[in-house]
């Protein structure tokens, strides 16, 4: 079974979960990975500030995959998987934007590395620019 978290930034600096239930509604194994997401968008958020850059939006979605059919109080996750979709306005943000998230996951997210001592942690990662082409 494939338990599955996503939150997206809001303007107001925050991840909020989306498409699926709040906080005070999940289990704890969806806590689990709603915490690895907020930890991972927060990590992502700091890095790229530090580079000087806002993405113009970022959706971190974090799934587990668990060792029974149907979530149980001894169920087991034997993988996760990432995936970051970020929208930057320019390319040269692009750059940036995969340079941050590259760091968050692969060293700076505690709960990244936390997960990685219970099962393996995959990832993918798809960065958009806003800016239109040059006109040829």
């Amino acid at each position: 079974m494939i338990e599955k978290v996503t939150v997206r930034l809001t303007e107001e600096g925050k991840f909020r979960a989306i498409d699926g239930p709040q906080c005070d509604e999940m289990n704890p194994k969806e806590l689990l990975l709603h915490a690895a997401a907020q930890c991972s968008g927060r990590t992502a958020m700091h890095l790229m500030e530090k580079m000087h850059m806002k993405p113009k939006g970022l959706e971190i979605s974090y799934s587990g995959d668990l060792n029974t059919d149907e979530v149980l109080p001894e169920s087991m996750f034997r993988s996760f998987h990432v995936v970051y979709n970020v929208e930057c306005a320019t390319g040269d943000d692009q750059e940036k934007a995969g340079r941050a998230i590259a760091l968050t996951h692969d060293k700076y997210c505690g709960l990244t590395q936390m997960l990685r001592r219970i099962a393996p942690v995959s990832h993918e990662t798809a960065i958009v620019s806003t800016e239109p082409e040059p006109a040829r």
